[in-house]
């Protein structure tokens, strides 16, 4: 498992796969990325501390990310990381959160505002289809639009490459994203241990019709594989053994 990675292209910026107690949501039909967890909270800050001794500061930005939300990371973990961020320089954090903890989202931007540090969101909405992503992903958003989550979250994450998705949903989720938000990552769907299986014909359609029009857009990322960015595993190689 690689937890620490530089991402060069596009928005360059250190990246750390911390470890935190797991997922509180844990109900989206689509992810097992809530495996990578552990209860305690010790055991989590020595593993964390260890990848976080990586930070260099490079381009003074670092993303966070963990199998979950930012607030599932031990207390300890978080004075770390606010520790690394003022003594590398670094201007620009991002942490991931679930909309469950927008509340909690937006006071802790505040806090990092107050600290000289700016605090971007990132939230896997996954869809701007509330049907498709209540119904079927499960994501556990609630049947909230565009506008309510803009307030909370500066960048989206996308998920394709799954059964009922077409050319025109794609699309209309990726301007939607643009016309709201900062940036977008575009997650394409690889198969992992949930019954949620990637569907190639809209892959296909993804990679011939959609992805051409974007690969070169400085605010979109498009991830084929979720090891892309250099951080992670291949889930038959860590949790189905």
């Amino acid at each position: 498992m690689n937890r620490y990675s530089v991402i060069e292209k596009k928005n360059p910026r250190e990246i750390v796969l911390l470890r935190g107690s797991g997922c509180k949501w844990k109900k989206c039909t689509y992810c097992d990325y809530h495996l990578d967890f552990c209860k305690d909270e010790e055991e989590n800050f020595l593993l964390n501390s260890e990848v976080l001794k990586n930070v260099k500061g490079f381009y003074k930005k670092l993303e966070v990310i963990n199998s979950g939300s930012f607030t599932e990371l031990d207390k300890k973990t978080l004075d770390l990381i606010e520790k690394i961020c003022l003594k590398k320089g670094i201007e620009t954090l991002y942490f991931e959160s679930h909309y469950i903890y927008k509340k909690k989202s937006m006071e802790v931007k505040k806090y990092y505002m107050e600290k000289g540090i700016t605090l971007k969101i990132k939230t896997g909405v996954e869809t701007f289809d509330e049907e498709y992503r209540e119904r079927y992903l499960h994501k556990g958003f609630g049947f909230v639009g565009v506008k309510e989550i803009s307030e909370f979250a500066d960048e989206i994450c996308l998920l394709f490459g799954i059964k009922g998705q077409t050319e025109e949903s794609m699309r209309k989720d990726i301007e939607t994203g643009l016309e709201n938000f900062e940036r977008v990552c575009i997650n394409i769907m690889n198969k992992n241990s949930t019954p949620v299986l990637p569907n190639r014909n809209v892959i296909k359609t993804f990679s011939e019709k959609i992805a051409p029009a974007y690969e070169n857009n400085d605010r979109v990322d498009i991830l084929m594989d979720n090891l892309e960015f250099g951080i992670g595993a291949k889930v038959q190689e860590v949790f189905l053994k």
